[in-house]
Protein backbone atom coordinates (compact mmCIF):
# COMPACT_ATOMS: atom_id res chain seq x y z
CA UNK A 1 0.00 0.00 0.00
CA UNK A 2 2.80 2.53 0.98
CA UNK A 3 4.09 1.96 -2.79
CA UNK A 4 0.36 3.07 -4.20
CA UNK A 5 0.38 6.45 -2.42
CA UNK A 6 1.39 9.19 -3.74
CA UNK A 7 4.13 11.45 -1.46
CA UNK A 8 4.42 14.19 -4.39
CA UNK A 9 2.90 17.05 -4.91
CA UNK A 10 3.41 20.51 -6.11
CA UNK A 11 7.28 19.18 -6.42
CA UNK A 12 9.21 17.93 -9.67
CA UNK A 13 8.79 14.34 -10.80
CA UNK A 14 12.47 12.80 -10.64
CA UNK A 15 13.19 10.49 -13.65
CA UNK A 16 13.53 7.93 -11.75
CA UNK A 17 10.16 7.76 -10.54
CA UNK A 18 8.83 8.22 -14.52
CA UNK A 19 6.82 5.63 -15.70
CA UNK A 20 3.72 4.67 -18.44
CA UNK A 21 3.31 5.37 -21.72
CA UNK A 22 1.17 8.02 -23.57
CA UNK A 23 -1.45 5.86 -24.11
CA UNK A 24 -2.62 5.60 -20.23
CA UNK A 25 -3.83 9.74 -21.50
CA UNK A 26 -6.36 8.21 -23.87
CA UNK A 27 -8.01 5.89 -21.12
CA UNK A 28 -7.86 8.58 -18.35
CA UNK A 29 -9.77 10.92 -20.35
CA UNK A 30 -11.98 8.50 -21.99
CA UNK A 31 -13.21 7.29 -18.80
CA UNK A 32 -13.25 10.47 -17.22
CA UNK A 33 -15.95 12.05 -20.12
CA UNK A 34 -18.04 9.25 -20.32
CA UNK A 35 -20.39 9.96 -17.64
CA UNK A 36 -23.69 11.65 -16.60
CA UNK A 37 -22.63 15.44 -16.61
CA UNK A 38 -21.37 15.50 -19.87
CA UNK A 39 -24.45 13.92 -21.08
CA UNK A 40 -26.16 16.66 -19.36
CA UNK A 41 -23.90 19.30 -21.28
CA UNK A 42 -24.94 17.95 -24.10
CA UNK A 43 -28.43 17.63 -23.47
CA UNK A 44 -28.70 21.51 -23.10
CA UNK A 45 -28.15 22.24 -26.27
CA UNK A 46 -31.49 21.31 -27.11
CA UNK A 47 -32.70 22.15 -24.13
CA UNK A 48 -32.58 25.70 -24.61
CA UNK A 49 -33.54 25.25 -28.53
CA UNK A 50 -31.25 23.99 -30.01
CA UNK A 51 -32.02 21.17 -32.59
CA UNK A 52 -30.50 17.55 -32.96
CA UNK A 53 -28.18 18.05 -36.17
CA UNK A 54 -26.64 21.17 -35.47
CA UNK A 55 -26.23 20.55 -32.03
CA UNK A 56 -24.24 17.24 -32.28
CA UNK A 57 -22.66 19.43 -35.12
CA UNK A 58 -21.71 21.88 -33.00
CA UNK A 59 -21.05 20.01 -29.98
CA UNK A 60 -18.05 18.06 -32.23
CA UNK A 61 -16.46 21.20 -33.25
CA UNK A 62 -16.17 22.77 -29.56
CA UNK A 63 -14.76 19.40 -28.47
CA UNK A 64 -12.20 19.75 -30.99
CA UNK A 65 -11.22 22.92 -30.33
CA UNK A 66 -11.27 23.11 -26.63
CA UNK A 67 -9.87 19.69 -26.64
CA UNK A 68 -6.69 21.12 -28.84
CA UNK A 69 -6.13 23.39 -26.48
CA UNK A 70 -6.37 21.27 -23.52
CA UNK A 71 -4.40 18.54 -25.00
CA UNK A 72 -1.64 21.48 -25.69
CA UNK A 73 -1.33 21.61 -21.62
CA UNK A 74 -1.03 18.21 -21.33
CA UNK A 75 2.24 17.62 -23.54
CA UNK A 76 4.08 20.12 -21.08
CA UNK A 77 3.24 17.06 -17.92
CA UNK A 78 6.49 14.93 -19.42
CA UNK A 79 8.54 17.78 -20.36
CA UNK A 80 8.33 19.22 -17.06
CA UNK A 81 7.75 17.13 -14.92
CA UNK A 82 5.58 19.72 -12.78
CA UNK A 83 1.65 20.11 -11.41
CA UNK A 84 -0.27 22.74 -14.49
CA UNK A 85 -0.75 25.41 -12.48
CA UNK A 86 2.77 25.69 -10.97
CA UNK A 87 3.85 26.52 -14.06
CA UNK A 88 1.76 29.64 -14.12
CA UNK A 89 4.22 31.28 -11.92
CA UNK A 90 6.74 32.12 -15.26
CA UNK A 91 3.65 33.82 -16.53
CA UNK A 92 2.53 35.56 -13.39
CA UNK A 93 5.30 35.54 -10.70
CA UNK A 94 5.93 33.38 -7.74
CA UNK A 95 2.79 35.02 -5.81
CA UNK A 96 1.03 36.60 -9.04
CA UNK A 97 -0.39 33.26 -9.95
CA UNK A 98 -2.60 32.93 -6.82
CA UNK A 99 -5.00 34.87 -9.11
CA UNK A 100 -5.72 32.55 -11.91
CA UNK A 101 -5.11 29.83 -8.94
CA UNK A 102 -7.84 31.24 -6.80
CA UNK A 103 -10.33 31.17 -9.89
CA UNK A 104 -9.43 27.71 -10.52
CA UNK A 105 -10.18 26.60 -6.43
CA UNK A 106 -13.67 28.08 -7.31
CA UNK A 107 -14.01 26.09 -10.52
CA UNK A 108 -12.80 22.85 -8.87
CA UNK A 109 -15.20 23.28 -5.85
CA UNK A 110 -17.97 23.96 -8.57
CA UNK A 111 -17.45 20.90 -10.71
CA UNK A 112 -17.27 18.68 -7.40
CA UNK A 113 -20.30 19.94 -6.49
CA UNK A 114 -22.14 19.68 -9.83
CA UNK A 115 -20.87 15.90 -9.84
CA UNK A 116 -21.62 15.14 -6.73
CA UNK A 117 -25.51 16.26 -7.23
CA UNK A 118 -25.62 13.87 -9.81
CA UNK A 119 -23.84 11.22 -8.53
CA UNK A 120 -25.29 11.69 -5.21
CA UNK A 121 -28.63 10.37 -6.78
CA UNK A 122 -27.84 7.32 -7.99
CA UNK A 123 -25.43 6.04 -4.49
CA UNK A 124 -28.65 7.29 -3.09
CA UNK A 125 -30.46 4.61 -5.06
CA UNK A 126 -28.02 1.82 -4.76
CA UNK A 127 -27.41 2.50 -0.82
CA UNK A 128 -31.88 2.65 -0.39
CA UNK A 129 -31.28 6.44 1.28
CA UNK A 130 -31.64 9.71 -0.59
CA UNK A 131 -29.79 12.38 -2.41
CA UNK A 132 -28.00 14.25 0.46
CA UNK A 133 -26.66 10.53 2.15
CA UNK A 134 -25.95 9.41 -1.03
CA UNK A 135 -23.79 13.29 -1.90
CA UNK A 136 -22.20 12.93 1.26
CA UNK A 137 -21.33 8.80 0.73
CA UNK A 138 -19.54 10.02 -2.48
CA UNK A 139 -17.93 12.67 -1.77
CA UNK A 140 -16.10 10.16 0.92
CA UNK A 141 -15.50 7.89 -1.74
CA UNK A 142 -14.12 10.12 -3.61
CA UNK A 143 -11.24 11.82 -1.02
CA UNK A 144 -10.07 9.29 0.44
CA UNK A 145 -9.24 7.87 -3.60
CA UNK A 146 -7.77 11.16 -4.39
CA UNK A 147 -5.08 11.16 -1.15
CA UNK A 148 -3.82 7.75 -2.34
CA UNK A 149 -2.95 9.93 -5.58
CA UNK A 150 -1.68 9.64 -9.21
CA UNK A 151 -1.86 5.31 -9.65
CA UNK A 152 -5.10 5.38 -8.32
CA UNK A 153 -6.31 8.07 -10.61
CA UNK A 154 -4.95 5.89 -13.46
CA UNK A 155 -6.41 2.33 -12.74
CA UNK A 156 -10.01 3.98 -11.50
CA UNK A 157 -9.77 5.83 -15.20
CA UNK A 158 -8.58 2.10 -17.16
CA UNK A 159 -11.35 0.55 -15.80
CA UNK A 160 -14.09 3.28 -16.09
CA UNK A 161 -12.94 3.51 -20.10
CA UNK A 162 -14.63 -0.13 -20.02
CA UNK A 163 -17.02 -0.32 -17.87
CA UNK A 164 -18.89 2.84 -19.30
CA UNK A 165 -17.90 2.17 -23.11
CA UNK A 166 -19.62 -1.05 -22.73
CA UNK A 167 -22.88 0.70 -20.62
CA UNK A 168 -22.82 3.51 -23.06
CA UNK A 169 -23.14 1.60 -26.10
CA UNK A 170 -26.21 -0.52 -24.67
CA UNK A 171 -27.74 2.48 -23.81
CA UNK A 172 -27.32 3.72 -27.24
CA UNK A 173 -28.87 1.02 -28.40
CA UNK A 174 -31.69 1.20 -26.08
CA UNK A 175 -32.60 4.66 -26.83
CA UNK A 176 -31.90 4.24 -30.71
CA UNK A 177 -34.92 1.54 -30.38
CA UNK A 178 -37.24 4.48 -29.05
CA UNK A 179 -35.99 7.24 -30.89
CA UNK A 180 -37.00 8.32 -34.83
CA UNK A 181 -33.76 9.11 -36.01
CA UNK A 182 -35.09 10.12 -39.35
CA UNK A 183 -37.64 12.80 -38.41
CA UNK A 184 -34.74 14.00 -36.22
CA UNK A 185 -32.60 14.54 -38.61
CA UNK A 186 -35.26 16.24 -41.21
CA UNK A 187 -35.70 18.66 -38.23
CA UNK A 188 -32.80 20.85 -38.53
CA UNK A 189 -33.01 24.42 -38.27
CA UNK A 190 -29.65 26.56 -38.55
CA UNK A 191 -29.72 29.08 -35.26
CA UNK A 192 -26.36 30.92 -35.10
CA UNK A 193 -26.86 31.79 -31.27
CA UNK A 194 -27.90 28.31 -30.68
CA UNK A 195 -24.87 26.82 -33.07
CA UNK A 196 -22.72 28.90 -30.89
CA UNK A 197 -24.02 28.00 -27.59
CA UNK A 198 -23.40 24.90 -28.10
CA UNK A 199 -20.05 25.20 -29.26
CA UNK A 200 -19.30 27.47 -26.50
CA UNK A 201 -20.78 24.55 -23.92
CA UNK A 202 -18.21 21.92 -25.16
CA UNK A 203 -15.63 24.17 -25.80
CA UNK A 204 -16.07 25.20 -21.80
CA UNK A 205 -16.33 21.53 -20.73
CA UNK A 206 -12.91 21.24 -22.58
CA UNK A 207 -10.73 23.79 -21.76
CA UNK A 208 -12.10 23.22 -17.79
CA UNK A 209 -9.70 20.24 -18.20
CA UNK A 210 -6.69 23.09 -19.10
CA UNK A 211 -5.64 24.12 -15.73
CA UNK A 212 -4.88 20.35 -14.47
CA UNK A 213 -4.21 17.82 -17.45
CA UNK A 214 -0.56 18.29 -16.53
CA UNK A 215 -1.12 17.09 -13.54
CA UNK A 216 -2.17 13.25 -14.86
CA UNK A 217 0.92 13.76 -17.44
CA UNK A 218 3.68 14.26 -15.34
CA UNK A 219 4.69 11.38 -14.40
CA UNK A 220 5.23 10.39 -17.71
CA UNK A 221 8.90 9.82 -19.19
CA UNK A 222 10.56 12.39 -20.13
CA UNK A 223 11.21 10.90 -23.57
CA UNK A 224 7.63 10.52 -24.01
CA UNK A 225 7.10 12.16 -27.09
CA UNK A 226 4.74 15.26 -26.77
CA UNK A 227 2.59 14.80 -30.13
CA UNK A 228 1.57 11.24 -28.71
CA UNK A 229 0.92 13.21 -25.26
CA UNK A 230 -1.24 15.33 -27.30
CA UNK A 231 -3.03 12.93 -29.62
CA UNK A 232 -3.88 10.64 -27.44
CA UNK A 233 -4.99 13.11 -24.69
CA UNK A 234 -7.26 15.16 -27.16
CA UNK A 235 -8.71 11.92 -28.55
CA UNK A 236 -9.71 10.42 -25.54
CA UNK A 237 -10.97 13.42 -24.21
CA UNK A 238 -12.74 14.75 -27.41
CA UNK A 239 -14.23 11.22 -28.27
CA UNK A 240 -15.59 11.05 -24.48
CA UNK A 241 -16.89 14.10 -24.57
CA UNK A 242 -19.05 13.78 -27.76
CA UNK A 243 -20.05 10.17 -27.08
CA UNK A 244 -21.79 11.56 -23.81
CA UNK A 245 -22.82 14.85 -25.29
CA UNK A 246 -24.36 12.96 -28.50
CA UNK A 247 -26.17 11.00 -26.22
CA UNK A 248 -27.24 13.88 -24.51
CA UNK A 249 -28.61 15.77 -27.44
CA UNK A 250 -30.45 12.59 -28.40
CA UNK A 251 -31.90 11.64 -24.79
CA UNK A 252 -33.23 15.55 -24.56
CA UNK A 253 -34.95 15.09 -27.96
CA UNK A 254 -36.62 12.03 -27.39
CA UNK A 255 -37.70 12.54 -23.92
CA UNK A 256 -38.19 16.12 -23.10
CA UNK A 257 -39.78 16.62 -19.56
CA UNK A 258 -38.95 13.27 -18.75
CA UNK A 259 -35.48 13.50 -18.91
CA UNK A 260 -35.61 17.39 -17.03
CA UNK A 261 -37.19 15.70 -14.22
CA UNK A 262 -34.90 13.32 -13.27
CA UNK A 263 -31.75 13.27 -15.34
CA UNK A 264 -29.86 9.78 -13.37
CA UNK A 265 -33.43 8.06 -13.15
CA UNK A 266 -34.35 8.72 -16.66
CA UNK A 267 -31.06 7.25 -18.15
CA UNK A 268 -31.31 4.32 -15.85
CA UNK A 269 -35.08 3.43 -16.52
CA UNK A 270 -33.71 3.46 -20.43
CA UNK A 271 -31.30 0.58 -19.40
CA UNK A 272 -33.92 -1.88 -17.34
CA UNK A 273 -35.24 -2.30 -14.19
CA UNK A 274 -34.13 -4.44 -11.31
CA UNK A 275 -30.59 -5.74 -11.04
CA UNK A 276 -29.81 -3.99 -14.02
CA UNK A 277 -31.10 -0.50 -12.82
CA UNK A 278 -28.42 -1.31 -10.27
CA UNK A 279 -25.80 -1.63 -12.52
CA UNK A 280 -26.18 1.75 -14.35
CA UNK A 281 -27.01 3.26 -10.79
CA UNK A 282 -23.49 1.65 -10.21
CA UNK A 283 -21.62 3.08 -13.89
CA UNK A 284 -22.91 6.38 -13.16
CA UNK A 285 -21.79 6.33 -9.71
CA UNK A 286 -17.88 4.90 -11.45
CA UNK A 287 -18.22 7.64 -13.87
CA UNK A 288 -18.88 10.66 -11.92
CA UNK A 289 -16.08 8.95 -9.18
CA UNK A 290 -13.46 9.54 -11.83
CA UNK A 291 -13.46 12.79 -12.73
CA UNK A 292 -14.79 13.85 -9.33
CA UNK A 293 -11.58 12.32 -8.20
CA UNK A 294 -9.67 14.50 -10.99
CA UNK A 295 -11.64 17.48 -9.37
CA UNK A 296 -10.43 16.92 -5.80
CA UNK A 297 -7.00 16.20 -6.52
CA UNK A 298 -6.56 19.34 -8.87
CA UNK A 299 -8.06 21.16 -6.35
CA UNK A 300 -5.45 20.34 -3.28
CA UNK A 301 -2.92 20.38 -5.62
CA UNK A 302 -3.85 24.13 -6.38
CA UNK A 303 -4.27 25.06 -2.78
CA UNK A 304 -0.71 23.84 -2.15
CA UNK A 305 0.77 26.05 -4.98
CA UNK A 306 -1.31 29.16 -3.74
CA UNK A 307 0.10 28.69 -0.33
CA UNK A 308 3.19 27.69 -1.01
CA UNK A 309 3.78 30.84 -3.09
CA UNK A 310 3.78 32.79 0.12
CA UNK A 311 5.25 30.23 2.05
CA UNK A 312 7.80 28.71 0.42
CA UNK A 313 7.15 25.03 0.91
CA UNK A 314 8.03 22.30 -1.78
CA UNK A 315 6.59 19.48 0.28
CA UNK A 316 3.54 18.46 1.82
CA UNK A 317 3.03 15.78 4.32
CA UNK A 318 0.59 12.89 4.01
CA UNK A 319 -1.39 14.61 7.04
CA UNK A 320 -1.13 18.37 5.07
CA UNK A 321 -2.35 16.64 2.14
CA UNK A 322 -5.47 14.66 3.63
CA UNK A 323 -6.40 18.31 5.45
CA UNK A 324 -5.92 19.76 1.91
CA UNK A 325 -8.43 17.18 0.14
CA UNK A 326 -11.13 17.34 3.01
CA UNK A 327 -11.05 21.20 2.70
CA UNK A 328 -11.69 21.01 -0.80
CA UNK A 329 -14.41 17.58 -0.23
CA UNK A 330 -15.64 20.25 2.48
CA UNK A 331 -16.76 22.81 0.46
CA UNK A 332 -18.40 20.73 -2.71
CA UNK A 333 -20.28 18.68 -0.57
CA UNK A 334 -22.08 22.15 0.86
CA UNK A 335 -22.04 22.97 -2.49
CA UNK A 336 -23.53 20.46 -3.87
CA UNK A 337 -26.04 20.58 -0.77
CA UNK A 338 -27.29 23.40 -1.38
CA UNK A 339 -27.81 23.65 -4.98
CA UNK A 340 -29.02 19.88 -5.70
CA UNK A 341 -32.69 20.84 -6.24
CA UNK A 342 -32.10 23.29 -8.98
CA UNK A 343 -28.99 21.72 -10.67
CA UNK A 344 -29.93 21.90 -14.71
CA UNK A 345 -30.72 26.34 -14.36
CA UNK A 346 -27.50 26.95 -12.86
CA UNK A 347 -25.43 24.53 -14.62
CA UNK A 348 -25.53 26.22 -17.75
CA UNK A 349 -24.50 29.49 -16.74
CA UNK A 350 -21.60 27.72 -14.11
CA UNK A 351 -19.30 26.37 -17.42
CA UNK A 352 -19.97 29.63 -19.47
CA UNK A 353 -18.67 31.83 -16.93
CA UNK A 354 -16.40 29.69 -16.33
CA UNK A 355 -15.06 29.79 -19.15
CA UNK A 356 -14.46 33.64 -19.01
CA UNK A 357 -11.55 33.05 -17.23
CA UNK A 358 -9.84 30.38 -18.12
CA UNK A 359 -9.55 30.95 -21.74
CA UNK A 360 -7.20 34.16 -20.97
CA UNK A 361 -5.10 32.01 -18.76
CA UNK A 362 -4.75 29.24 -21.27
CA UNK A 363 -3.76 31.48 -24.17
CA UNK A 364 -1.26 33.19 -21.93
CA UNK A 365 0.53 29.66 -20.27
CA UNK A 366 0.55 28.17 -24.12
CA UNK A 367 1.87 31.45 -25.60
CA UNK A 368 4.50 31.54 -22.97
CA UNK A 369 4.91 27.98 -22.87
CA UNK A 370 5.62 27.16 -26.55
CA UNK A 371 6.68 30.43 -27.80
CA UNK A 372 7.72 32.49 -25.25
CA UNK A 373 9.83 30.20 -23.03
CA UNK A 374 10.41 27.43 -25.98
CA UNK A 375 9.66 24.68 -23.42
CA UNK A 376 12.06 25.14 -21.12
CA UNK A 377 12.08 26.88 -17.42
CA UNK A 378 13.68 27.50 -14.75
CA UNK A 379 12.90 25.17 -11.58
CA UNK A 380 13.72 26.31 -8.74
CA UNK A 381 13.14 29.79 -9.75
CA UNK A 382 9.33 28.75 -9.62
CA UNK A 383 9.80 28.68 -5.78
CA UNK A 384 11.76 31.54 -5.49
CA UNK A 385 10.02 35.14 -5.38
CA UNK A 386 13.44 36.55 -6.01
CA UNK A 387 14.56 34.82 -8.76
CA UNK A 388 14.11 34.87 -12.40
CA UNK A 389 10.02 34.77 -12.21
CA UNK A 390 9.88 37.48 -9.31
CA UNK A 391 6.87 37.61 -6.98
CA UNK A 392 4.55 39.56 -9.18
CA UNK A 393 4.19 39.60 -13.13
CA UNK A 394 2.10 42.84 -13.46
CA UNK A 395 2.56 43.09 -17.26
CA UNK A 396 1.22 39.36 -17.30
CA UNK A 397 -1.91 39.84 -15.01
CA UNK A 398 -2.36 43.11 -17.17
CA UNK A 399 -2.87 41.06 -20.15
CA UNK A 400 -5.20 38.62 -17.92
CA UNK A 401 -7.29 41.04 -17.06
CA UNK A 402 -7.43 42.66 -20.46
CA UNK A 403 -8.59 39.26 -21.48
CA UNK A 404 -11.23 39.21 -19.15
CA UNK A 405 -12.53 43.01 -19.89
CA UNK A 406 -12.65 42.28 -23.72
CA UNK A 407 -14.86 39.41 -23.18
CA UNK A 408 -17.61 41.07 -21.15
CA UNK A 409 -19.53 43.08 -24.21
CA UNK A 410 -19.83 39.61 -25.64
CA UNK A 411 -20.85 37.26 -22.68
CA UNK A 412 -24.27 35.85 -21.93
CA UNK A 413 -24.97 34.04 -18.86
CA UNK A 414 -28.48 33.94 -16.69
CA UNK A 415 -26.87 37.11 -14.68
CA UNK A 416 -25.04 38.96 -17.14
CA UNK A 417 -25.37 40.24 -20.81
CA UNK A 418 -23.33 42.15 -22.70
CA UNK A 419 -24.11 44.86 -25.14
CA UNK A 420 -22.34 42.93 -27.97
CA UNK A 421 -24.69 40.03 -27.66
CA UNK A 422 -28.14 41.06 -28.82
CA UNK A 423 -26.56 42.61 -32.43
CA UNK A 424 -25.24 39.26 -32.79
CA UNK A 425 -28.36 37.10 -32.32
CA UNK A 426 -28.18 36.58 -28.98
CA UNK A 427 -24.86 34.58 -29.75
CA UNK A 428 -22.27 34.38 -26.81
CA UNK A 429 -18.53 34.40 -28.62
CA UNK A 430 -17.03 35.31 -25.30
CA UNK A 431 -14.54 32.56 -25.11
CA UNK A 432 -12.81 33.35 -28.30
CA UNK A 433 -11.87 37.24 -27.87
CA UNK A 434 -10.73 35.30 -24.57
CA UNK A 435 -8.12 33.24 -26.83
CA UNK A 436 -7.92 35.75 -29.25
CA UNK A 437 -7.03 39.16 -27.39
CA UNK A 438 -4.83 38.07 -24.99
CA UNK A 439 -2.58 35.46 -27.06
CA UNK A 440 -0.46 38.34 -28.98
CA UNK A 441 -1.01 40.67 -26.08
CA UNK A 442 1.06 38.47 -23.78
CA UNK A 443 3.22 37.78 -27.02
CA UNK A 444 4.09 41.44 -27.79
CA UNK A 445 4.31 41.86 -23.83
CA UNK A 446 6.52 38.97 -22.62
CA UNK A 447 9.22 39.09 -25.46
CA UNK A 448 10.79 42.22 -24.66
CA UNK A 449 11.67 40.90 -21.04
CA UNK A 450 11.56 36.95 -22.00
CA UNK A 451 12.64 35.13 -19.16
CA UNK A 452 13.95 31.96 -20.75
CA UNK A 453 16.48 30.09 -18.97
CA UNK A 454 19.61 29.01 -20.66
CA UNK A 455 20.13 25.30 -22.66
CA UNK A 456 20.36 22.66 -20.54
CA UNK A 457 23.42 20.53 -19.88
CA UNK A 458 24.22 17.69 -21.77
CA UNK A 459 23.55 15.63 -19.53
CA UNK A 460 19.66 16.96 -18.75
CA UNK A 461 19.16 16.77 -22.23
CA UNK A 462 19.82 12.39 -22.35
CA UNK A 463 17.37 12.54 -19.52
CA UNK A 464 19.77 12.49 -16.17
CA UNK A 465 17.54 15.45 -14.48
CA UNK A 466 16.34 17.02 -12.80
CA UNK A 467 15.22 16.14 -9.30
CA UNK A 468 13.15 18.48 -7.35
CA UNK A 469 16.35 20.52 -6.42
CA UNK A 470 17.30 20.59 -10.21
CA UNK A 471 18.40 23.13 -12.43
CA UNK A 472 16.26 23.67 -15.72
CA UNK A 473 13.59 21.47 -17.39
CA UNK A 474 15.43 20.82 -20.36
Amino acid sequence: MSGLVELRSIDVVPDEERHGRAVSQFTLWLGANLQITAVVTGALAVVFGGDVVWSVTALLLGNLLGGAVMALHSAQGPRLGLPQMIQSRAQFGVRGAVVPLLLVVVMYVGFFASGSVLAGQAVGELTHTNDTTGIVVFAAVTAVTAAVGYRVIHALGRVASTVCALAFVYLGIRLLERADVTALAHDAHFSLPMFLLAVSLSASWQLAFGPYVADYSRYLPRTTSAKATFWWTLSGSALGAQWSMTFGVLVAATAGEKFLASQVGYVVALGGTGLVASLFYFVIALGKLTVNVLNTYGGFMSMVTSVSGFRGQRRLSRTGRAAYIALVMAAGTAVALLGKDSFLSSFKDFLLFLLTFFTPWSAINLVDYYLISRERYDIPALSDPNGRYGAWRWDALGVYALGLLAQLPFLATGFYTGPLVDPLGGADISWIVGLAVPAPAYWLVARRNAAVPPEPPEDAKRGAVPSAEGLTAP
